[in-house]
């Protein structure tokens, strides 16, 4: 028995609508997929906490040194009275910024202009998509990786200082946690706000990544400048809080000098069991 000729003219969809609200979450998911699928990605990624993981080593280490002793001072105590936990997210958070904006480069700034090239916009904005979700949708496909990668092993390290340091003062300033979620999505926005307007003024990616890197390093030039200046004492008392404020006027100073601000400290010394003179936060240095 022969099968019944079937009906293949065109038929009306039937099937369940939804409103067209979150047109900007598949822009943002499309950008996230691409990006990550990059291994560029993973590798800048994963070396951003390259800090946090050398804590991990030396306070581990130092602990370990307490085992095997029949009466032992307790070196862990001994480097907690020197050790300022506030101090230690800064330096990890701050090391990290090199890292962060190659990944930027890399998954981020040329998201506009290589639409552009592309003549993508005219395939974007003739379907129901406003202009606003397609920013939308851009700027969240930059932020979220970025916000993900800063936040990882930030907490990781929080839970590990948590579990293995609470009795040696980790938990003395109550709200850490809070602050550092404050801090955790500083370089997101940064990155993804000037990376998708720099973006939006070329056509192509790479002249966007030159933009962006010449802005970015020109900060990096000019701050340290300031911390020259800062050295050499050249200005008066008067002017020389102006210095030190202008020794935070890049995309990198912006987000230390926010972390510092909200864990309510000036960066410390690095290492400070080492003694002698080590590298601050923001490149200076003290005795």
């Amino acid at each position: 028995m022969s099968s019944p000729i079937l009906d293949l003219s065109y038929r009306n969809y039937d099937g369940p609508l939804e409103p067209p609200i979150y047109r900007w979450w598949a822009i943002a998911r499309t950008g996230m997929r691409l990006a990550t699928k990059k291994s560029g990605f993973w590798v800048w990624a994963c070396l951003s906490a390259w800090w946090y993981l050398a804590l991990i080593f030396i306070f581990y280490f130092t602990t370990s040194l307490n085992v095997g002793n029949a009466n032992p001072a307790n070196p862990m105590s001994q480097l907690a009275s020197q050790v300022n936990w506030p101090n230690m997210f800064v330096h990890a958070f701050s090391y990290g910024q090199l890292l962060l904006f190659i990944l930027a480069l890399l998954i981020g700034v040329g998201s506009i202009a290589n639409d552009n090239r592309a003549n993508a916009l005219i395939v974007y904005l003739s379907k129901p998509c406003s202009k606003l979700d397609y920013v939308i949708g851009k700027w969240l496909a930059i932020f979220l990786p970025i916000t993900a990668v800063v936040g990882a092993p930030m907490l990781l390290f929080y839970g590990y200082c948590l579990m293995s340091y609470r009795d040696y003062g980790f938990t003395a300033d109550p709200w850490l946690l809070g602050k550092l979620l404050l801090i955790i999505p500083v370089p997101g926005i940064i990155h993804a706000s000037l990376g998708l307007g720099i973006s939006s003024l070329f056509k192509q990616g790479r002249l966007a990544g030159a933009a962006y890197a010449g802005l970015y390093f020109f900060g990096v030039f000019f701050t340290k400048a300031m911390q020259v200046a800062h050295f050499a004492n050249i200005s008066q008392t008067g002017t020389q809080r102006i210095v030190d404020n202008l020794s935070y006027a890049s995309v990198d100073g912006l987000q230390i000098g926010f972390a510092k601000a909200s864990l309510n400290t000036n960066g410390g010394i690095a290492l400070p069991f080492f003694g002698g003179q080590m590298a601050r936060a923001d490149g200076l240095f003290i005795g």
